[in-house]
């Protein structure tokens, strides 16, 4: 084998071992973001209130805010798609506009 050979195999296997370890911080991160914070209400419950005091007639999805809200997307019985943002403490409806 020559030193050349050698070198590239080295690299080879050390710029894979950082593409794992900077994939799974990574995956780590994204995994944290999407948890809601300490005394927030259920996204049982945002749904219930974008339903009922937003008139939503359907979920289309919804996650949780590093900036303290549940945020998400519907469709409301006019058929139009709306996105949402519901406070994670209080529950009070944020934000409600079109898509």
């Amino acid at each position: 084998m020559t030193t050349i050979h050698k070198w590239s195999e080295k690299m080879i296997k050390k710029t894979f071992a950082a593409l794992i370890a900077t994939a799974s911080l990574l995956g780590a991160g994204a995994a944290l973001a999407d948890k809601p914070g300490a005394g927030w209400i259920t996204i049982e419950k945002a749904i219930d209130t974008a339903k009922t005091k937003a008139g939503y007639v359907e979920i289309y999805k919804i996650e949780a805010d590093n900036d303290g809200y549940w945020e998400g997307e519907g469709r409301k019985a006019d058929g139009v798609v709306y996105e949402f943002r519901i406070d994670g403490a209080s529950g009070n409806v944020l934000r409600d506009q079109k898509d």
